[in-house]
């Protein structure tokens, strides 16, 4: 059995998300942060050496990292759903905002997250610089969702999986005014009427607030 094993408020709900997406069996076990410090308890640490969420465990197979996870999945499970082809028109961006997530933006909201904590002044050029590059990053996305249904086009795709953590529950870590992206608050109001999605979430962190705008 295809075990997904869930930190609350972490990537790991990119994980159930996707195994709901693709309505295949699988078994979830919830893990509960640290009241005080916030980080993994000692048991999902020791789950896999990175000591980090998500982790999946497939028979004798223990698989961390987003990304890999996600590919995983969808290639022994998902009979290829929700990702795209070469032969697709949409194949590069499919790509390009598959990596775009962990590459950018998740990055950029850790350190912004960091150096938040840091009680730097606000005319901090670091800070002025990685709040920029941030801005940039948000820019793109709602450029990009103001012509395009999802992030691949019109069809929904694990870009879109990838993406939508970074937008709303790391916001709880690192916050964000969505007010200056309308399209990308007009874009989370469509994840957030995916029965997949709220099926997940409910599942993953039920009771949590949904950062959805």
């Amino acid at each position: 059995m295809l075990t997904v094993h869930h930190l609350g408020k972490s990537q790991s709900e990119r994980i159930v998300w996707l195994c709901e997406e693709l309505e295949i069996p699988y078994e979830m076990k919830r893990y509960t942060r640290d009241e005080t410090t916030m980080l993994a308890p000692a048991e999902y640490k020791a789950l896999h050496p990175a000591g980090t969420a998500p982790v999946i465990t497939d028979g004798e197979l223990v698989l961390a990292e987003s990304g890999a996870v996600v590919d995983y999945i969808v290639a022994k499970y998902g009979n290829r759903r929700l990702v795209l082809g070469p032969d697709d028109p949409a194949f590069a961006q499919f790509l390009y905002w598959l990596h775009f997530a962990n590459g950018t933006l998740q990055p950029g909201m850790g350190r912004m997250m960091i150096l938040s904590r840091l009680d730097l002044a606000k005319d901090n050029p670091t800070l002025l610089a990685m709040k920029g590059r941030l801005d940039r990053a948000y820019d793109l996305l709602n450029a990009r969702l103001r012509e395009s249904e999802y992030l691949a086009g019109s069809a929904f795709t694990t870009a879109d999986i990838m993406t939508v953590f970074s937008l709303t529950t790391m916001r709880y870590f690192q916050p964000y005014d969505l007010a200056r992206c309308p399209n990308v608050v007009k874009y989370l109001s469509r994840i957030g009427a995916r029965p997949a999605y709220r099926r997940a979430m409910e599942k993953g962190d039920p009771g949590m607030a949904l950062l959805l705008s």
